[in-house]
């Protein structure tokens, strides 16, 4: 009986003592648009043309996201910028709402703005035949407003930006960036992004004080801070930060492993190893307003974080909302990719540039839900444009997608920094 209880007693000292499993939700890209600043008409749908969204399935979406992150009992809910549609001081209110509500439940949720979100210009409301200007919020009242969700209980501010770090547990620190750069705007949002030299010396500082103190840093901004596809700092330099390559490689060297990231609506994951050695992940999620509608759950235990990706692909008031959303980025990337070659100067054949075109779609639609593989149709559109070209390449030779998988994966937080 002796023997019994001892081995009891070891049994539960040994669970107790196993690390608990910290459950992290990741959304990105909400773009939200309060419905008390649209009704039907000429406003809104010129709207949802251009921009491929739908206003009301993207409240529903986001409605069924945060409900499910209630239900699996999240610890934590990371949104990394573009909170809002372009800034509207009543998104804003009304997005702080819902927040509240899966704080109450028990989900801490952290944030950083967007280059959709602070002293936007030319925010407007879709309520009429025409757009109606509205106002913005400035970058204090951000602050002050998301006290609740990163800003009031930050452990450090960073003097010159919207950046922060935030005590997780005792064990794991949120290192927030602020990447916007909404102090230049004029008439509208600059996409570019960038880490002021200061806010990066602030942030050494505290990575050399978390490895002092063998703590976990994780890392979010809103811009790319990794390249995603090829040849994406040349033709989308908007999407990544400016001198992503010195500033990756800085963050990795200063032993930061992991930054997630949003703005180019896309699902993906990529990595940069520094010339030292040092390897950090870039963890992109898609956006909750447009297709594929992705967002992320992860489990961080014994430094281990496991990643796994979730879609919605229908809500009550459309079953068919993937089929739907897909066409209309299909639409809407069409569009985009040929005005982007007109752009570039170069005179192609008709043929040669309805085929680049439509290769160009192809790859987007494949690379915004991840783990992209080509299927037979984006095989023949390679094909055809190769064959236009008269280069003997196949699809084999086209690279897609750059490594990790996009939509699970178990990175190793505790890898040594050299």
């Amino acid at each position: 009986m002796r023997k019994f209880i001892l081995f009891l007693t070891l049994f539960f000292s040994l669970a107790a003592s196993a690390s608990k499993p910290l459950k992290i939700g990741v959304i990105s890209d909400i773009h939200f648009l309060s419905k008390g600043l649209t009704a039907e008409g000429d406003a809104l749908a010129a709207y949802e043309r251009a921009t491929g969204r739908n206003i009301r399935d993207s409240h529903e979406v986001l409605d069924t996201v945060l409900l499910n992150f209630q239900k699996e009992r999240t610890d934590i809910l990371l949104i990394s910028g573009d909170l809002t549609n372009h800034g509207e001081r009543q998104s804003h209110l009304d997005l702080i709402e819902k927040l509240k509500t899966i704080q109450r439940n028990g989900t801490k949720v952290f944030v950083v703005p967007g280059n959709h979100d602070v002293n936007i210009p030319d925010s407007k409301a879709y309520t009429d035949e025409k757009p109606v200007p509205v106002k913005s919020i400035s970058k204090e009242e951000f602050a002050e407003w998301y006290a609740p969700f990163g800003y009031g209980n930050a452990l450090k501010r960073d003097d010159s930006s919207l950046s922060y770090i935030a005590g997780i547990n005792e064990n794991t620190w949120l290192l927030c960036f602020d990447t916007n750069r909404y102090a230049e705007y004029k008439t509208t949002s600059v996409s570019g992004g960038r880490i002021l030299s200061s806010t990066m010396d602030w942030a050494l500082d505290i990575l050399r004080e978390a490895k002092a103190k063998n703590i976990t840093v994780l890392g979010m901004m809103h811009h790319g801070l990794v390249e995603h596809m090829p040849y994406q700092s040349a033709f989308f330099a908007e999407y990544l930060i400016e001198e992503w390559k010195k500033n990756a490689g800085i963050l990795a060297d200063a032993g930061l492993k992991v930054m997630f990231t949003g703005h180019f609506h896309s699902n993906d994951i990529s990595l940069f190893t520094s010339p030292s050695g040092n390897t950090i992940y870039d963890v992109e999620t898609a956006s909750l307003a447009v297709y594929p509608f992705a967002y992320r759950t992860m489990e961080l235990v014994d430094g281990k974080l496991s990643i796994d990706t979730h879609f919605v692909t229908s809500v009550s008031g459309n079953p068919e909302l993937a089929a739907q959303s897909r066409s209309r980025l299909e639409t809407i990337t069409l569009r985009v990719a040929k005005n982007r070659i007109k752009n570039l100067g170069i005179s192609f054949p008709v043929q040669t540039e309805d085929a680049l075109v439509k290769l160009i779609a192809k790859m987007n639609l494949m690379h915004v839900r991840g783990d992209e593989a080509p299927d037979e149709e984006m095989k023949e559109a390679i094909r055809e444009f190769a064959g236009l070209l008269g280069s003997e390449e196949t699809d084999s030779d086209f690279q897609l997608d750059f490594p990790p998988a996009d939509n699970r994966l178990v990175i190793d937080l505790t890898e040594k920094v050299f």
